[in-house]
C-alpha cells in the first residue's frame, strides 16, 4: 500500500485522484491532503477519507474544520501547505504526493516533499515552467522520482519505457486546440468568458480550460516536456489533434513513432503516476474503440494564430529567468480575465508585454525566482484593467 499526499484535493485533478483511491482501497491510503476554500467538498472527501493531516488556506476555516472534526491535526497558509505536503505517516509504507495545485503556489511544497524523500506526482506545470532547472537537481539529489501526471507527459514517459534517451529523434506533443480552435483571430476578440471555459474535450479547471484557450497550456507542457526528458527544444514539436486520442508520440532514430492512445479520461494518466511501475485495472473508464472513431485529425500548430505557444518556446529556449516572468504574466492574465477585468486576447498582449520589459536574470536561485514571480503578479493586477496598460 502506499501513502497518498494530495495538494488540491477539491479541484478537478484531485477529484479524479480520489476516484483512484476510492477504486483501489487495498493499493492507496489517503494520508494527507491540502485545499483552498471549498469547505463544502472538503469536509466530504475528510468525512470519506479520513487523512491524519489537512490543510486550508484561510485560519477561519482551519477553525472552522478543527470543530468538527477534533481529531485531524489541521494547519493554514504557506506553511500548512509545507506540512501537508511532508507529512510523516510513520507506518514505513511507500509516499507519493501528487501536486494538482494550480499556479505557482505549488512550487514550494512540491520542492520541500523532494526534500522530504518523497516520490512526485506533478500535475502543477508551474513547479517545473517556474524553476525546473532547480527542481529537477533536487530530483537528482534527493534520489525520487518524478512522475507526470499530465496526459501529454505520461503518454512520452510510457512510450519511452525501455527505450533509450539518445535514440530519440523527436517528441509530439498533442493538442486539442481548446475552446476556440475554430475562430479566427478577429473572431477572438468578442468571444466570452463563458465561453472560454467549454472545451470540447476535458473537464477541467477554469485556470487550465483557458490555458487551453490560448494554448500557453501547450506551451508549457513544451517547457515541461524540455526538463522531464532532458531534450532541447528543437527536438520537442506540437501538433493540433482534435479528438485527444493520440496523446502524445515519440519518434525515433530509425523513423519508428510509438504512440499511446485512449480516452480522454484523467484518471488513466493519475492511477499511472500512483501505481507505477504497475499497472491496475480502472473499471470506470470507458475503453477506447477505434472501430468507433474511424478516423483521427491532425494540423500543423500555427505560431500566429497561437502566439502564447511561441512566447512559450522562446522563454523557454532563452532559459534563466524567462519562463518565470512567463508563467507569472501568464497567471496574473488568466486571473483579470477570469475576473472579467480584461478581454480574452488582451491576455497574450499581456504575457507579450511582461516577457519585452524583462532584463534577463542568469541563473536565478529560489528566492529570486520567488521574488520575481511576486513582482510580475503584483504589477499586472495593479496595472491593467479594461482600457487601461494598452
Amino acid at each position: 500500500m502506499k501513502n497518498v499526499i494530495l495538494l488540491g484535493a477539491t479541484g478537478s485533478i484531485g477529484i479524479q485522484t480520489l476516484d483512484v483511491i476510492r477504486e483501489h482501497p487495498d493499493e492507496f491510503q489517503l494520508m494527507s491532503i491540502a485545499f483552498g476554500k471549498n469547505i463544502k467538498k472538503g469536509m466530504e472527501i475528510i468525512q470519506e477519507f479520513r487523512p491524519r493531516f489537512i490543510s486550508v488556506r484561510s485560519k477561519a476555516d482551519a477553525s472552522l474544520l478543527k470543530e468538527r472534526f477534533s481529531e485531524i491535526e489541521i494547519g493554514y497558509g504557506q506553511e500548512g501547505l509545507i506540512q501537508a505536503s511532508t507529512y510523516d505517516a510513520s507506518n514505513h509504507n511507500q509516499t507519493i504526493v501528487l501536486s494538482a495545485l494550480v499556479g505557482s503556489v505549488g512550487l514550494i511544497p512540491t520542492i520541500e516533499a523532494i526534500k522530504k524523500g518523497y516520490d512526485i506526482a506533478l500535475a502543477n506545470k508551474e513547479t517545473l515552467v517556474t524553476a525546473g532547472v532547480l527542481v529537477m537537481e533536487m530530483v537528482e539529489k534527493h534520489h525520487v522520482h518524478l512522475l507526470p501526471v499530465d496526459s501529454e507527459h505520461s503518454a512520452i514517459y510510457q512510450a519511452l519505457n525501455g527505450e533509450k534517451t539518445s535514440q530519440i529523434n523527436k517528441i509530439i506533443i498533442t493538442a486539442s486546440g481548446g475552446s476556440f480552435r475554430d475562430k479566427t483571430r478577429e473572431e477572438l476578440k468578442k468571444v466570452t468568458l463563458k465561453e472560454a471555459l467549454n472545451h470540447p474535450n476535458w473537464s477541467m479547471g477554469s485556470k487550465i480550460t483557458i490555458d487551453s484557450a490560448t494554448m500557453m497550456n501547450k506551451g508549457f507542457e513544451v517547457i515541461e516536456a524540455h526538463h522531464l526528458f532532458q531534450l532541447p527544444y528543437e527536438q520537442i514539436k506540437t501538433l493540433l489533434h482534435r479528438e485527444s486520442i493520440i496523446h502524445s508520440m515519440v519518434e525515433f532514430i530509425d523513423t519508428s513513432i510509438i504512440a499511446q492512445l485512449g480516452t480522454p479520461d484523467m484518471r488513466i494518466p493519475i492511477q499511472y503516476a500512483l501505481s507505477y511501475p504497475n499497472r491496475l485495472e480502472l473499471k470506470r473508464s470507458k475503453r477506447l474503440k477505434l472501430e468507433e472513431i474511424a478516423s483521427l485529425h491532425f494540423e500543423v500548430m500555427d505560431f500566429k494564430r497561437y502566439p502564447c505557444l511561441k512566447y512559450a518556446y522562446d522563454a523557454g529556449k532563452t532559459g534563466h529567468s524567462f519562463p518565470t516572468v512567463l508563467n507569472a504574466a501568464n497567471e496574473a492574465a488568466v486571473q483579470l480575465f477570469l475576473e472579467e477585468k480584461i478581454s480574452f486576447i488582451k491576455i497574450e498582449q499581456i504575457i507579450y508585454d511582461a516577457l519585452n520589459k524583462h532584463d534577463i536574470i542568469k541563473y536565478p536561485d529560489l528566492e529570486t525566482i520567488l521574488s520575481l514571480d511576486r513582482q510580475i503578479k503584483e504589477y499586472i493586477i495593479k496595472n491593467y484593467a479594461k482600457g487601461e496598460s494598452s
